[in-house]
């Protein structure tokens, strides 16, 4: 029997961590690795300059290893280094947030750790969930422990859409899935494979004095095609799973006179 390894981008301590190595179990036996601390909007960084520290940490009889690496120094280290045999299938999350629409996938350290899952040629999950209005207000409540009950709904959800990647890999030709649920689904809540919304956020850095800015991001406005009707955004905002095959960045095809204009 294979194994599975989980990963995410929020921490050792996230609320959604041991119910999702717990709803994984059920599929086969789960290795989690993750970061000592919360290490998002980092993509898919990987440490170069200095040594990563690991340590066993379980947490609630789930085997766990913490790092103070970002999450694809997670999946790297969790994929190569730690154990003798490679993980069937790489899943990171489930993220304190949505990571819907092309920017915020870009920018998402549980994406980056799904990302180098992919990189290692296993198949990979990235899952988030949220709410598509007040996020700071629910993501403290979400991380009390009365929530615990959505996170397992929400694990639930998680580790079907994983036993079906077991079963039948990553549907079309796409790399890896991204898994965007709306806070409260649970295994009846309707799912659709939604397409990458393709758009943008605006400012993120604020100015605390002359000369120094900090991260800031107050607000989700957003440009481009928000409204394309199977979009990940969309669906989530009609209460539905959004279920995202996704190819990472390749090669576009240009016109005759766009090829003429750059060639020489």
């Amino acid at each position: 029997m294979g194994w599975i390894l989980v990963t995410n981008d929020d921490g050792w301590d996230s609320p959604a961590l041991v119910p999702l190595a717990r709803a994984l179990g059920a599929l086969e036996e789960v290795r989690t690795v993750v970061p000592d601390r919360e290490r998002s909007w980092i993509s898919k960084a990987i440490t170069r300059f200095e040594e990563v520290s690991v340590e066993r940490a379980d947490r609630e009889g789930c085997a766990m290893w913490r790092t103070t690496g970002c999450p694809a120094d997670c999946a790297q280290i969790g994929i190569h280094a730690l154990f003798d045999t490679l993980p069937d299938v790489v899943v990171s999350g489930i993220n304190v947030g949505y990571n819907h629409g092309l920017a915020f996938l870009m920018s998402s350290g549980t994406v980056g750790g799904a990302t180098e899952g992919w990189i290692a040629g296993l198949p990979a999950v990235a899952c988030s969930t949220g709410v598509s209005e007040g996020h700071a207000e629910w993501a403290r409540a979400a991380q009390e422990a009365g929530a615990r009950h959505g996170w397992e709904r929400a694990a639930a959800v998680c580790a079907d859409v994983v036993a079906t990647v077991l079963a039948r890999g990553i549907p079309g030709d796409a790399d890896l899935l991204s898994v965007n649920l709306p806070w409260g689904s649970g295994p009846e809540t309707p799912r659709e494979i939604t397409e990458l919304g393709r758009v943008g956020y605006d400012q993120v850095f604020q100015e605390t004095a002359p000369g120094r800015y900090a991260h800031r991001f107050e607000g989700f406005s957003r440009r481009g095609d928000a409204s394309l009707a199977r979009s990940d955004l969309i669906a989530t905002r009609r209460g539905v799973v959004a279920v995202t095959p996704v190819r990472l960045p390749s090669s576009a095809d240009v016109s005759t006179a766009d090829r003429e204009a750059f060639e020489r």
